[in-house]
């Protein structure tokens, strides 16, 4: 799994932008792996439909945090990802908990990972035939059958 990521922020009262792209590698899609999901640490700004943040209002005023985004890989089935977040408007531009949250999002899907590698491939086949006893059972009817079935031709 490949995951990068960039945050971009226009100048002013605009909040930062993060975008991300993971991608499975083909042995990765070939496990059949689901989706993984985390709770990240990076906070979800209030009224995060809105591309600014003015002075005094929501993160930029007294705020705390109550909703966190959630990351997920991508399913098996696509192999790829590509998602973009609002991050909450900071005079520092100081993002730690990006990159905390995809080394968490890794880390679970490296324990998914070795579980689903865990799981062995097999490929079994198999027939039966009538047991010995049973043919020992049926060896006078059936004789008796062909030989009637000789004088009828006959």
């Amino acid at each position: 799994m490949n995951i990068e990521w960039t945050i971009a922020k226009k100048r002013g009262n605009f909040r930062p932008v993060l975008r991300y792209a993971i991608t499975l590698t083909d042995y990765e899609k070939s496990l059949g792996m689901p989706a993984v999901r985390i709770e990240s640490t990076i906070p979800k700004p209030p009224d995060a439909g809105l591309t600014y943040c003015w002075p005094g209002q929501n993160e930029r005023a007294d705020w705390t945090s109550a909703e966190f985004h959630l990351l997920m890989t991508p399913p098996h089935t696509d192999g790829t990802l590509s998602k973009s977040l609002k991050l909450p408007w900071r005079e520092d531009n100081d993002y730690p908990e990006v990159e905390e949250s995809f080394r968490s999002l890794r880390d679970a899907f490296e324990r998914a990972l070795s579980q689903a590698s865990a799981s062995r491939p097999m490929d079994e086949t198999g027939s039966l035939a009538i047991s010995g006893g049973a043919k020992a059972d049926i060896a006078p009817a059936f004789a008796a059958e062909r030989i009637l079935q000789v004088v009828k031709a006959s």
